[in-house]
């Protein structure tokens, strides 16, 4: 007869959240060798690489942790599975809308198909993109960039500027993601008995589900 495990303290199953929150905010410092001929996508290189890795590191993470103690039955694990479960999901999602984006960019820099825009074409002066205003010293490096990507200079702004927007997108949703399972960590560890999980509402819910549900409710 098999011995019925011990389910997992609730300082593990913080450490257990804490360790996942430390990875995915991992994503956003990571590096990626970016060539000159394609110096635009270097906003999201790193995001892309390493995104994929951790989403298999955490799904590694959370079939140990159902192995180890499976289908948790105490309020601590559920909800701890909880947490983690809504982290993994919404980080897979994200880091998809991520490689869509790049899948973009990458067609929109090799087949351009907008005119260039004449103020990025004037010599020596300022190229202005609603009120934003390129220098002179930064016209020149886009100039650069651009010839070494093989796009016009107005090209390259663009493709960039989509860089640069997916690179926004992926950072706030890894913030929020290691924010909500560091809160949710915190909630686990400082709880004064696993009972505290017992009650009904929102409250009671991990707080990435939370942010899930707000999200689904918000869109609808």
């Amino acid at each position: 007869m098999t011995a019925e495990r011990t389910p997992l303290p609730r300082t593990e199953l913080a450490v257990l959240l804490t360790d996942a929150a430390q990875s995915v905010s991992g994503i956003l410092t990571a590096e990626y060798p970016t060539a000159a001929t394609r110096s635009y996508l270097h906003p999201v290189l790193g995001a892309l690489s390493a995104g994929p890795r951790v989403v298999c590191e955490l799904n590694d993470r959370l079939e140990g942790f159902v192995a180890d103690e499976p289908r948790p039955t105490t309020p601590a694990g559920l909800f701890t599975l909880a947490s983690y479960a809504a982290a993994l999901g919404w980080l897979t999602e994200s880091l998809a809308e991520l490689t869509t984006s790049v899948d973009q960019i990458c067609t929109r820099a090799g087949i351009p198909t907008e005119p260039q825009d004449p103020d990025l074409a004037a010599d020596g002066s300022a190229a202005r993109d609603g009120d934003f205003a390129f220098s002179a010293l930064e016209l020149a490096a886009i100039r650069t960039a651009a010839e070494a990507a093989g796009l016009t200079p107005g090209d390259y702004v663009e493709v960039l500027s989509e860089s640069l927007l997916a690179a926004s997108r992926i950072t706030d949703a890894c913030m929020e993601i290691s924010s909500g399972l560091l809160d949710d960590a915190a909630y686990v560890r400082g709880a004064a008995s696993d009972h505290l999980w017992t009650g009904d509402g929102p409250d009671n819910l991990p707080t990435l589900v939370r942010s899930l549900l707000a999200r689904i409710e918000a869109a609808g």
